[in-house]
């Protein structure tokens, strides 16, 4: 498995703007093989911004690879700008890619 993170520092205000543009695009991203899901993850807050991450976990670090360069990648990325909102960051944002080494569910869940 493989985690692959975007954090973003939102602007104070801009929190609504940035969730609406996130729940209205299009990802494709079920359409790609390996995929496994995707959460939009929203933290703390700092006095200028509230961070939020992007979350999404494949089945491998080759099948995020595949995605990264499929032209759905690329179509979804080119609708992920602030054409109509503006800039809603403070920063650009940044890239973490995980390995998964363990995991551990609920026996309940698992049921």
């Amino acid at each position: 498995m493989y985690i692959a993170m975007n954090r973003f520092k939102v602007k104070k205000g801009s929190e609504d703007a940035f969730e609406k543009v996130w729940a209205s695009r299009d990802s494709y991203l079920d359409r790609m093989p390996g995929f496994v899901e995707f959460h939009l993850l929203k933290g703390p807050e700092a006095q200028d911004h509230t961070l939020y991450a992007s979350h999404t976990v494949w089945q491998s670090h080759a099948s995020f690879d595949a995605w990264t360069k499929s032209e759905e990648f690329r179509i979804a990325h080119s609708r992920a700008g602030n054409e109509t909102t503006g800039s809603l960051y403070l920063e650009h944002p940044k890239f973490e890619g995980f390995e998964v080494k363990q995991t551990l569910t609920h026996k309940a869940a698992v049921a």
